[in-house]
């Protein structure tokens, strides 16, 4: 009998039957391991670097709430990272030119710096994953996982909307 990793299974199992949210999940753990390994020396932790690339994503301006939804992670955890990185000099929180009430997100110059060299530590790892993958297989594997992602969507869905009957 072969052996075989829980991420990997046995070649004659059905795809069907693979525990594809394990093998994503356990990838998922090591590509965010590897980039905090290897941005140690900007002194950013997991927490910090996230905020920074999903803030870049969103866009500057964007508000807390907005990244917490992103990031899905709750507002006290964004608010001790992102008071980290204003200490750092990273970021900066605006009041919202609308809604004063409200804060906005922005890089500062430091910060934008930071982010260019994050993101050259981040383009490293996720060319040292992609050894021995082609670029057809890489957008393969991208269209597959964007329609499950849109499957478990409209799934969440109908579940929530059948929780809400009488």
């Amino acid at each position: 009998m072969s052996k075989h990793s829980p991420t990997s299974p046995p070649k004659n199992e059905s795809p069907r039957n693979r525990s594809f949210g394990l093998q994503i999940g356990h990838l998922h753990r090591l590509w965010r391991a590897s980039i905090t390994s290897v941005v140690q020396p900007l002194d950013m932790t997991e927490s910090r670097w996230t905020a920074m690339v999903h803030l870049s994503k969103l866009g500057e301006g964007c508000s807390p709430r907005a990244l917490a939804n992103e990031l899905a992670i709750e507002m006290p955890s964004l608010t001790r990272t992102l008071n980290q990185l204003q200490e750092h000099g990273l970021i900066e929180r605006r009041q919202h030119p609308s809604d004063k009430r409200s804060q906005c997100l922005w890089f500062t110059p430091k910060g934008r710096d930071r982010l260019t060299e994050l993101n050259h530590y981040i383009h490293a790892v996720r060319e040292a994953f992609y050894q021995g993958v082609t670029d057809e297989e890489l957008e393969a594997v991208s269209d597959t996982l964007t329609r499950m992602e849109n499957n478990a969507k409209r799934w969440l869905t109908h579940v929530d909307n059948e929780e809400d009957q009488p």
